[in-house]
């Protein structure tokens, strides 16, 4: 682990239980055969070095901008581009 990593997963586990949205590195994924931008909204339910798991997670999507994953869904540190804890998981914005 990187110290760049290291320094995230200190931050990050200060926020456990907190809402948070991340944006990951992809221009676009595709889930399902639906296509959508790489922003996923829930509460932090654990972090682990390397990665963190959000639960329950909003996959905002342009077609069902509030669909809720029925899973937990764990990102890599280095997949993620950003993050904020000051964007509330019902938030509506624009995602075209």
């Amino acid at each position: 682990m990187t110290q760049t990593e290291d320094i995230l997963f200190l931050e990050l586990q200060k926020l456990v239980g907190e809402e948070m949205l991340v944006i990951t590195r992809a221009a676009q994924l595709n889930l399902l055969g639906q296509v959508f931008r790489p922003l996923f909204a829930g509460t932090i339910a654990e972090v682990h070095p390397g990665h963190l798991t959000l639960s329950p997670v909003i996959i905002k999507m342009v077609n069902a901008p509030f669909y809720i994953s029925p899973f937990p869904l764990s990102i890599p540190f280095e997949q993620i581009v950003s993050y904020s804890t000051e964007i509330p998981s019902d938030e509506v914005f624009p995602l075209a």
